[in-house]
């Protein structure tokens, strides 16, 4: 009995000198330039304009702002959206997108339409040349999703025709009939919207929209041979739906032909649980890995379009964090969807982006869900302006995570979520294992650039940064996202949580340590040798 208390005390007093001994060791963070993931694509960080609420009118246009232009678009939104360097830019929906008739926008008359997806009377005063007219002064490439609900394959067709084809048939000619001489040639087109949610105005059922998408995305190809075309992936992950079943039709049915499928996804913190929430951008990176099998499968037995080589890529056209403005009068009329952020909302998005970073192999588009006033980075007064939390990470993302994906090794202290909502309606989750860090890093020409968030409330991380047999080379630059706490907001003339440029690192050897602070989103970029 002595020597078995004795083994037991024993056994408990190394337990206790381990644990102390690693609690008391560095973070790691281990990059190896030859453990490449895949190049990311500058489509990763698109947006999304919809004609909901304030995000068109308000937003991006509005004549009688003190900010507009000589056409009637703010200069001063298009100024802060110019800093988020925005490649792509999906367009004119979203749910309204499955009753937009897109010639009720163009031409001299212009046909009002009770819009049905967000309660609200679209003027369509903006419409497809307007949109272009802005897209080109943002110098951001379109992506157009057509009308898969109660719109036709003809319809879809034409739209194509009037925006690709440079004169001859009817609509070419009827757009140069509006003044536009040039084709607009848009190149990549989204084939409907969330076709398999029950919400969706002329939802199908996953065979019906199967067939439907590919005989417009037939027409459409015949009409400009080189577009590009997104298919509509599941965005219904409620308890009562089938995400898996529908993605794997999709797949099944359109493998020899579309060039991306699209998923959706919005979070949220409705119980107020932080350490679940930061925890959500695992979820995406799960999603991501269940369809990329899905891709895997399906095109070993196929043979693509024009024999192609090129995969089938997943593009998560919708993406944020939504729960707030999600109910009642928040989703309907000229104020639907307008949610304020958060310091724990950006550390989210920020998690997001290292998510698509780390499966840039197959996640080759992004767009965020929405760009102005709705659920946007960027928010309006008729004569003001600011920029949201998540306007930051976002920024520095585009501007500097460019190149090739490493494969980072990630050594820290982990954590155990709660089974929780990931949003309203959603289905639930339940994370083992999630490290504090989350990082993310790219090569680019010797640049490297990692970011890293600190999931942690309260406790700054130290942690070592090792290259391996590569050399940082002289001083790297640190930029740090972060705020007075997890809840700190920014307003008109009030910007709480920003990017702060700190102290350049000297590090001139194989590795460096640096300290991560609580609550934080930190990007270091130098070079290596």
């Amino acid at each position: 009995m002595q020597r078995m208390f004795l083994l037991r005390a024993l056994l408990v007093i190394m337990t206790f000198i381990t644990t102390s001994h690693l609690s008391g060791q560095n973070a790691l963070i281990s990059i190896d330039v030859n453990r490449t993931i895949g190049e990311v694509d500058k489509n990763l960080y698109g947006n999304f304009v919809e004609h909901l609420g304030r995000c068109v009118y308000g937003g991006i246009y509005d004549p009688e702002s003190p900010f507009a232009d000589e056409d009637g678009f703010r200069t001063d939104v298009m100024e802060a959206a110019k800093g988020l360097n925005i490649p792509l830019m999906r367009y004119p929906g979203g749910n309204f997108v499955s009753n937009y008739h897109w010639k009720d926008g163009v031409g001299p008359e212009r046909i009002p339409r009770l819009e049905l997806a967000w309660d609200r009377l679209e003027t369509n005063e903006i419409g497809t040349n307007e949109f272009m007219q802005w897209a080109r002064k943002m110098n951001t490439e379109p992506f157009f999703a057509v009308n898969l609900g109660t719109g036709t394959i003809l319809e879809a067709q034409q739209w194509v025709e009037y925006t690709n084809v440079k004169e001859g048939p009817y609509y070419a000619e009827l757009r140069k009939k509006h003044g536009f001489e040039e084709p607009w040639n848009i190149k990549y087109w989204g084939l409907g919207n969330e076709m398999d949610g029950y919400w969706q105005m002329g939802h199908l059922n996953a065979e019906d929209y199967s067939k439907k998408a590919r005989e417009a995305g037939k027409l459409m190809r015949l009409t400009s041979p080189d577009i590009k075309l997104i298919a509509a992936g599941s965005s219904n992950y409620r308890p009562d739906a089938n995400p898996d079943l529908w993605n794997r039709t999709i797949l099944e049915e359109l493998k020899d032909y579309i060039d991306y499928i699209a998923l959706h996804i919005y979070v949220g913190n409705p119980q107020e649980n932080y350490y679940n929430f930061v925890a959500t951008p695992l979820v995406v990176e799960e999603r991501t890995k269940i369809v990329e099998g899905m891709i895997n499968e399906v095109m070993q037995r196929t043979i693509r379009r024009d024999h192609t080589t090129d995969p089938i890529y997943i593009a998560w056209d919708e993406y944020n964090v939504w729960y707030r403005a999600r109910s009642g009068a928040h989703m309907v009329g000229e104020t639907a969807l307008e949610e304020r952020y958060n310091l724990e909302d950006a550390l989210v998005i920020g998690g997001m982006l290292n998510a698509f970073i780390r499966n840039a192999h197959v996640v080759k588009m992004a767009n965020m869900a929405q760009l102005v006033n709705v659920i946007g980075p960027i928010f309006t007064s008729k004569d003001d302006m600011f920029k949201q939390t998540i306007y930051y990470p976002l920024e520095l993302f585009a501007n500097n995570m460019h190149g090739t994906s490493l494969d980072v090794l990630v050594k820290c202290d982990t954590y155990d979520t709660e089974e929780f909502y990931l949003g309203l309606g959603e289905t639930t989750a339940q994370l083992s294992d999630v490290p504090y860090l989350d990082v993310a890093a790219t090569l680019n020409n010797g640049e490297i650039v990692i970011t890293v968030v600190n999931r942690h409330k309260d406790k700054a991380i130290q942690t070592d940064v090792k290259a391996g047999e590569s050399r940082f080379d002289a001083l790297l630059e640190v930029f740090e996202v972060n705020g007075p706490d997890i809840k700190s907001e920014n307003d008109f003339g009030k910007t709480t949580v920003k990017t702060t440029k700190k102290s350049d690192i000297k590090a001139k050897g194989t590795s460096f340590t640096y300290e991560f602070p609580p609550h934080s989103l930190t990007m270091i970029k130098g070079k290596l040798k």
